[in-house]
């Protein structure tokens, strides 16, 4: 199965989470136990960089979902990067382009996130 999960602390409320393959019924669970893990820890500004998956289905959604849900109540924001057109597609038929703000790379989501501290 094509899948890694990857992370890169920013700082103490700042996280990165760069999923890679396809990320599905049988991996989103590694990915929301990872995510549910760092909201628990105190981040608030979770940044979920999509632009080397090649697949997410609706799993994955609830898991993005999911996480806003637990971020907002203490302020937080989740952010996404994603360049693939396939994949952006997804959050554009679902309405999902609404909840999360997607950008084209991890400075502009990083940025995002920042703003929305203050």
């Amino acid at each position: 199965m094509n899948f890694n999960i990857q992370d890169e602390e920013i700082d103490s409320t700042t996280h990165v989470i760069e999923l890679g393959g396809e990320v599905d019924l049988y991996t989103a669970p590694e990915f929301k136990e990872r995510l549910v893990q760092l909201i628990e820890s105190g981040k608030t500004q979770i940044v979920v960089d999509l632009s080397q998956a090649t697949f997410i289905d609706s799993t994955t959604l609830g898991v993005l979902v999911g996480g806003v849900k637990r971020l907002r109540p203490a302020g937080g924001s989740l952010a996404l990067v994603c360049s693939d057109q396939n994949i952006t597609k997804i959050f554009e038929i679902t309405g999902l382009d609404r909840v999360f703000g997607i950008h084209e790379t991890r400075d502009e989501a990083l940025a995002s996130v920042a703003q929305s501290e203050h």
